[in-house]
């Protein structure tokens, strides 16, 4: 069975380096649908290592119609999602609830879950057909503040997992705790650094450390694991 995969925000930290895993030493027929908005840049050399194994998409998942536009290209043009990883997220910001910002923060619904809703109805009816799929989300162990959009997400996880479980179709979340990402660009150094002082380990998680999980996750080794959250923390607390 040849393994496509759909991955939205694969322009981002995790997303590329989860790309480099997969494809590294999979069969030639695999196909990676990769989504970014405006950063397609960051993918070339990927695209130039794996030649006829990555697509890439320059998609805004703020909106709805490009959304559904982004699905009917898909069908069109491309296999049925095997698999379907949404990543993506705007930047941390770290304020207090009197500062909050509604429009950033329906910005960021738009982005994390209700696209992902939209994509998940596009794919997961094909892979309950072909009795066969994996749905994969990033939650986080940072749960202060921006998190609200991914607490919808971890409720979509848990819905999703029980209705598709008989399918074949797997759904889980990985959940790190602070990672080292572009996703930190605002976060004050100082936040950063008194975080991997509190970990137990000593530093703060890396993408080279959630791949790993989450590729596990993905495989077929993972097929009787659905609903579940992995945390990747280096042993500290999930709030």
């Amino acid at each position: 069975m040849a393994y496509t995969y759909l991955i939205t925000g694969a322009t981002s930290d995790v997303g590329r380096a989860l790309i480099e895993r997969l494809l590294q030493s999979a069969p030639a027929d695999t196909l990676v649908l990769a989504q970014g908005c405006g950063d397609l840049a960051k993918m070339a050399e990927l695209c130039r290592r794996y030649p006829g194994q990555l697509r890439t998409y320059d998609v805004d998942l703020s909106d709805r119609a490009k959304v559904d536009a982004f699905v009917e290209v898909l069908a069109a043009d491309a296999p049925a999602p095997t698999h379907f990883i949404h990543l993506p997220a705007l930047p941390v910001v770290n304020t207090k609830f009197k500062a909050f910002d509604q429009r950033r923060f329906d910005l960021d619904l738009e982005i994390e879950v209700h696209s992902a809703v939209r994509l998940c109805k596009a794919v997961l009816p094909a892979m309950a057909r072909a009795k066969f799929g994996r749905v994969l989300f990033i939650q986080t162990s940072y749960t202060i503040g921006y998190v609200m959009a991914k607490s919808a997400i971890g409720g979509l996880v848990k819905s999703l997992a029980v209705e598709y479980a008989k399918f074949g179709v797997t759904v889980n979340c990985v959940a790190p705790s602070m990672m080292e990402t572009n996703f930190l660009k605002d976060t004050p150094d100082l936040i950063v650094q008194a975080a991997a002082e509190d970990n137990p380990m000593g530093r703060n998680a890396t993408p080279a450390d959630v791949v790993p999980a989450m590729t596990f996750l993905l495989s077929d080794e993972a097929g009787f694991i659905t609903g579940v959250t992995l945390p990747v923390t280096g042993g500290s607390a999930i709030v």
